[in-house]
C-alpha cells in the first residue's frame, strides 16, 4: 500500500489547485501563474534527496502533495494561453502540438532516468536534473512569454495583425487597449450540458490512462515475468508510440479539416472514440495473456497507449471550442474532476491486486478500466458539443433578462454573429 500512496500522493494536491488555477490565470495572467507553478514544482523537485533519508516515504509523499498543489495551476493556464494566442483556424493544430510535450517529457524521463540512476550520482540525480531543467524553463519563460500578443516584445507587426484579425475572442477592450474584465457566468457554465460531457469524458479517460500509466511496470514484472532491465525498456515503448501517434493524429486532423472532409464536431468525436473504445477492447485482451505471450501483451499495451493519444484532439482541446474567453476556468473545472481519479486508481489496484503475479486479479482491473473508457466516450458522443457557447459572449450576463426570455441565444444565431467579427 505504501507504493500506492506514493503513486497517488501527487494527485492529492494536484486536483485541489486546478480550479483556483483557472481563476488565478484570469486574474493575474498566464505568464505569472505558470511561472509560479513551474518554479515551485522545480524547487520542490530538488528536495527528496535531502529529506527522504530521515523522513522516509512519508516525507516523500508530503513533498509530492505540495508539488501537486504547485503543478495544478499549470493546465488551466495552458488552455487560457492557447485561447489568447491561437487564431481560431489554428487552435486545433497548435493546441495538439503543445500537448505533445507531455508525451515527449514522459518518454525522455523514462529513458534518461535509467542512465542517471546508474551513473555516479545515482538516484538523487533524477531529482537534480529534472529540478534544474524546470528552473531553466522558468528563466526562458520569464524572458520570452507574454499574456497577450500585443504585450510581447518579440512579435512582429505582421504576426500581431494576423493573430488579432483571426482570433475569435469577444472580450471588451477599452480605450487605450486595456482589456476590461467581465464577470464569469458561473450559473450558465455549471448548468451547461456540453461542459459536463467534457468533465465526464476527461474523468473517464483519466481513469483508464492512469491505470495503464501507473500499473504497466508492475503488471509486466508480476505477470509477464520480465526482469527490470527489460521492464524499463518496454515500459517506455508505449510512450514512444504515443508521442509518434500524436503527430499522426495532428497531421490527419489538419488534412481532414482543411479539405472539409469532416466537421470539427465529427473530427473530435471520431478521434475520441478511437482513443477510448479501441484501448478498451485492448485492455480486456491484455488481461487474458500470460508470460507465454509476452510479445502479444507488449504489442497490445503499446497499441493501447499509442491509440489513446487521439484523446488530445478528441476531447482535451474541447474547452477552447466551447469558450475561448473562459477556457482556463473550464479547464480548471474539468481537470479538478479528472485528477481526483488518479488518487483513486492506484488505491483501487492496491485493494484488488494483492498478488502481482495473479493474472485473474489484473483482469478485474483492466475490465473496470475498459468499462469506464467505453461509458465515458458514449456520454461524450451523445452530449458533447464543439460549438461556441452563448455564455462566452461578454454581454451574456447583461442581456440574459431580455434575450429569448431567458438570456440564451440559439447557438446557430450566436455563431453567425461571432463569425462576422473575424
Amino acid at each position: 500500500m505504501e507504493k500506492s500512496y506514493i503513486q497517488s500522493s501527487f494527485f492529492w494536491g494536484y486536483f485541489i489547485t486546478q480550479f483556483p488555477g483557472g481563476y488565478l490565470c484570469r486574474r493575474f495572467g498566464a505568464k505569472h501563474t505558470m511561472l509560479i507553478s513551474t518554479l515551485g514544482s522545480s524547487l520542490l523537485g530538488l528536495l527528496p534527496p535531502f529529506c527522504v533519508s530521515w523522513g522516509g516515504w512519508g516525507v516523500y509523499c508530503a513533498i509530492r502533495i505540495i508539488q501537486g498543489l504547485s503543478q495544478g495551476l499549470m493546465f488551466p493556464c495552458v488552455h487560457a494561453h492557447l485561447a489568447a494566442w491561437c487564431p481560431v483556424n489554428e487552435r486545433n493544430r497548435l493546441g495538439a502540438l503543445a500537448n505533445t510535450g507531455i508525451e515527449c517529457g514522459t518518454l525522455l524521463a523514462m529513458f534518461i532516468s535509467g542512465i542517471i540512476a546508474s551513473s555516479n550520482i545515482g538516484w538523487p540525480g533524477l531529482f537534480y536534473v529534472s529540478g534544474c531543467m524546470g528552473l531553466v524553463w522558468c528563466v526562458a519563460w520569464l524572458i520570452f512569454s507574454a499574456d497577450q500578443p500585443n504585450e510581447s516584445k518579440f512579435i512582429s507587426k505582421d504576426e500581431l495583425n494576423y493573430i488579432n484579425l483571426l482570433k475569435n475572442v469577444s472580450k471588451v477592450v477599452e480605450a487605450g487597449g486595456v482589456e476590461r474584465k467581465v464577470p464569469v457566468p458561473w450559473r450558465a457554465i455549471l448548468t451547461s450540458i456540453p461542459v459536463w460531457a467534457l468533465v465526464i469524458v476527461r474523468s473517464c479517460h483519466s481513469w483508464g490512462f492512469n491505470t495503464l500509466q501507473a500499473q504497466i511496470p508492475s503488471y509486466m514484472k508480476g505477470v509477464l515475468k520480465m526482469d527490470m532491465s527489460q521492464n524499463a525498456l518496454y515500459s517506455a515503448l508505449p510512450y514512444l508510440t504515443m508521442w509518434c501517434m500524436s503527430y499522426v493524429y495532428l497531421i490527419v486532423s489538419d488534412m481532414l479539416l482543411n479539405h472539409n472532409l469532416l466537421s470539427l464536431t465529427a473530427l473530435r468525436k471520431t478521434f475520441n472514440t478511437l482513443a477510448l473504445w479501441v484501448p478498451a477492447v485492448g485492455l480486456v485482451g491484455v488481461g487474458f495473456l500470460d508470460e507465454n505471450q509476452k510479445a502479444l501483451a507488449i504489442a497490445l499495451m503499446t497499441a493501447n497507449v499509442g491509440i489513446n493519444a487521439g484523446s488530445t484532439i478528441g476531447s482535451a482541446l474541447n474547452t477552447i471550442d466551447l469558450t475561448p474567453n473562459y477556457a482556463g476556468i473550464i479547464m480548471g473545472i474539468v481537470n479538478s474532476a479528472a485528477n481526483v481519479v488518479p488518487i483513486l486508481t492506484p488505491l483501487l489496484v492496491g485493494i484488488i491486486v494483492s498478488n502481482d503475479s495473479d493474472r485473474a486479479q489484473w483482469q478485474i482491473v483492466f475490465i473496470i478500466s475498459a468499462a469506464v473508457f467505453a461509458l465515458g466516450n458514449l456520454f461524450y458522443l451523445i452530449f458533447g458539443k464543439m460549438d461556441l457557447q452563448p455564455w462566452d459572449d461578454e454581454n451574456f450576463l447583461n442581456a440574459k433578462s431580455t434575450e429569448n426570455g431567458h438570456g440564451i441565444r440559439k447557438t446557430e444565431e450566436f455563431s453567425k454573429i461571432e463569425m462576422t467579427k473575424i
